[in-house]
């Protein structure tokens, strides 16, 4: 079977899993993180997040790089923005993180094989001459390049400093606080927040399915966790503020 088999057996079938995850999620809290859970044989929490966040550009790069398309400029800008957003995601991250929870090794498992088929579809469709034909020649100009790239930095940017801010109220092994500046005004989860913004940003700009699937399945996984955190700090805190909304500032 060569894959381009695969990937059409799998396009499709994977956004139906994304769907039943996304319900799921929201009566089952993934088990990493402060929701951790023990769950059979644990591991270090930190290389765990490392050897299931790597795969996803290692995935991508190899069928991106690998395949016969012609690689235009627009497409090695897709190609850094994915590799920059993992970077930082698999190196730079877990090692910001000061008191990582042992995490359990089906957790890492279960998102390897995510990364896997993601980073798979996405890299296998720019690589396929045959897929991308000449649908990045040219594309500068393009207002899904140019809103696409636009949308991409501004969820970054939403995302690093939401993580910037977590980072700097647990320099000190004191426990969880509640944060209070830039978005966390507003919502519980400006990082997630933040991500959806980005993966929407790459989807625009690519205008294909894989980038669609991609940030249907931030959504399908973000969405569900954020509201999980949001009740678990209204838990924990009795000062939480009672109008700070989960993911969506003042709608969800």
């Amino acid at each position: 079977m060569d894959f381009n088999t695969i990937y059409n057996l799998i396009i499709f079938p994977w956004i139906a899993i994304g769907i039943f995850a996304f319900l799921i999620l929201f009566f089952i809290t993934a088990p990493y993180g402060r929701h951790n859970k023990k769950m059979g044989p644990m591991m270090s929490g930190k290389w765990g997040w490392i050897i299931q966040e790597v795969i996803s550009p290692l995935t991508f790069a190899h069928f991106f790089i690998r395949g016969d398309s012609i690689k235009t400029p627009e497409m090695w800008v897709f190609f850094f923005l994915w590799i920059a957003h993992y970077f930082n995601r698999s190196i730079i991250f877990p090692f910001r993180q000061k008191h990582a929870k042992d995490t359990a090794v089906i957790v890492v498992m279960s998102a390897i094989s995510f990364n896997l088929i993601n980073g798979f579809i996405n890299g296998y469709y720019l690589g396929s001459a045959e897929l991308v034909q000449n649908q990045y020649t040219n594309y500068f100009q393009s207002y899904n390049f140019i809103l696409g790239l636009i949308i991409f930095i501004t969820g970054a940017y939403i995302n690093i400093r939401s993580d910037e801010i977590l980072f700097s109220l647990r320099k000190e092994n004191d426990g969880y606080k509640i944060p209070q500046s830039f978005l966390y005004k507003y919502i519980s989860c400006p990082n997630y927040f933040g991500e959806i913004i980005e993966w929407a940003g790459f989807a625009i700009m690519v205008w294909n399915l894989p980038g669609l699937v991609f940030v249907l399945w931030t959504i399908f996984n973000l969405v569900p966790r954020a509201v999980s955190h949001h009740t678990w700090y209204q838990n924990k805190f009795d000062e939480y503020p009672k109008d700070r909304k989960a993911i969506i500032p003042f709608i969800l």
